[in-house]
């Protein structure tokens, strides 16, 4: 009784902390502008059940897309023994899932199988991180805490996994004895391997090492569900919802701006648009985080730090400044102050801090516009979408363009084309052309 009360106010907090945390980090992606993305259902679960559920993205590297899908899916279905996991515990009873008779030893040892492809995958993920040292990993922007941060999390997948199997062979040792109420529910294959280890222990001390192993695996479960909101691995949860709400359209099509649509018109009709009495103060890009939209917020939120987008991104590549993994980690980073600073000092605190105190103009305007990391970002991330907001506030605000472009810009005032010739002769080029008279 009194382990089946610890258990159950453990998981009560646990779940109390986690669910907190998450409101904490859906009212920073709340901070950013309204954006309505409710159109074409069926095409986004489609993309739900291909891109985040199937992995499909990951494959795009093979040898990291398929240790990833071994451990996304050894992570998953190992936690299904979770099911009975509860019920013993509050319960207070042993394995209550028994019942099954023959199939139940079957299907312990299938999830002990996608542990050891979640220790396989995850030793693998180490050595690369930190003896083959990609590059990928060890750009400028992965400083100690994002490094330390996919460590910690991969050796404490390898610790969960492998205490289940020292679990289940102390358990089958237990049961060959008749131990207290340990009975006889059939072998488990590859816990079977590690009995030469632990078979000439006393009872007492088995008990101790396969309940040492269960409330580890417990309490390990219950730190990791509370470890991941300050993590990059936040994407376990949001990857699912930042892909439902993926950009629809070409990724290379830019979205317009509301009020600079309407000028346009204006000037092209001559119609004068009717004053909005409820408008509020119109600002042209992002300098902050509140200037971005919800789903810009979300983005960086999402964002699982693998660093595909920069090993693809060609500014990155030919040495330029700019990493576009960085942008997301830079954003996510300021809404985070932004959100301790909301609660410590109310909305209407505002420091004098920006996005531009965070990423730099050299980077913003070493991006080609390409899009080549948006293709090959795993969870459908529009880094270029957030890349443009901050330059159409350098432009449209600060005035504040690199010079080549303010010449463009002033051509285009001044003679309708990016280049300086006189609106009279646009079409010289055509003079020496055979054009059919019809």
């Amino acid at each position: 009784m009194i382990n089946s009360i610890l258990f159950i106010l453990l998981w009560a907090g646990a779940i109390a902390f986690f669910v907190w945390n998450v409101k904490k980090i859906s009212r920073n992606i709340k901070l950013g502008k309204d954006i309505d993305i409710k159109d074409n259902k069926k095409k986004r679960w489609g993309l739900v059940l291909k891109v985040a559920i199937g992995q499909s993205k990951m494959l795009g590297l093979p040898v990291s897309g398929i240790l990833h899908i071994f451990v996304y899916a050894g992570f998953i279905l190992v936690n299904i023994e979770m099911l009975e996991v509860m019920v013993d515990g509050i319960a207070g009873t042993h394995r209550a899932l028994s019942f099954f008779g023959f199939l139940y030893p079957i299907a312990i040892s299938s999830f002990e199988f996608f542990a050891l492809l979640v220790i396989i995958g995850c030793l693998v993920f180490l050595i690369r991180r930190n003896v083959l040292r990609l590059d990928r990993f060890w750009n400028p922007e992965m400083k100690w805490w994002p490094r330390l941060d996919a460590n910690i999390i991969l050796i404490a997948e390898i610790v969960l996994m492998t205490s289940i199997f020292f679990m289940n062979a102390s358990d089958m040792i237990l049961q060959s004895r008749g131990f207290g109420h340990y009975e006889e529910v059939g072998m488990f294959f590859l816990s079977s391997f590690f009995i030469p280890i632990l078979k000439d222990f006393s009872s007492e001390t088995l008990v101790l090492i396969e309940r040492t192993c269960w409330w580890l695996h417990i309490v390990g479960i219950m730190v990791f569900l509370n470890y991941i909101p300050y993590s990059k691995h936040f994407h376990v949860f949001l990857s699912f919802i930042n892909v439902y709400y993926s950009k629809l359209e070409p990724v290379g099509k830019i979205t317009n701006m509301p009020s600079i649509t309407k000028e346009v018109r204006s000037m092209l009709t001559g119609e004068v648009p009717p004053m909005d009495e409820n408008a509020t103060e119109i600002s042209f890009g992002a300098q902050d985080v509140k200037q971005l939209t919800w789903k810009h917020l979300m983005d960086s939120y999402t964002c699982t730090e693998c660093g595909r987008c920069t090993r693809v991104c060609p500014a990155n590549i030919t040495g330029k400044k700019l990493s576009p993994r960085k942008i997301m980690m830079d954003i996510r980073d300021r809404l985070e102050h932004t959100g301790k600073n909301l609660d410590k000092h109310g909305i209407d605190f505002k420091d004098d801090k920006t996005l531009f105190d965070y990423i730099s103009a050299e980077e913003l305007w070493a991006c080609t516009t390409c899009n080549a990391c948006t293709e090959a970002c795993p969870v459908n991330i529009d880094q270029v979408s957030s890349i443009l907001e901050l330059r159409r506030f350098i432009v449209m605000e600060k005035a504040a363009a690199p010079g080549e472009l303010n010449a463009i810009f002033s051509n285009i005032e001044n003679n309708g084309a990016p280049w300086q010739f006189a609106q009279d002769d646009r079409m010289l080029w055509a003079e020496e052309l055979y054009l059919n008279e019809k």
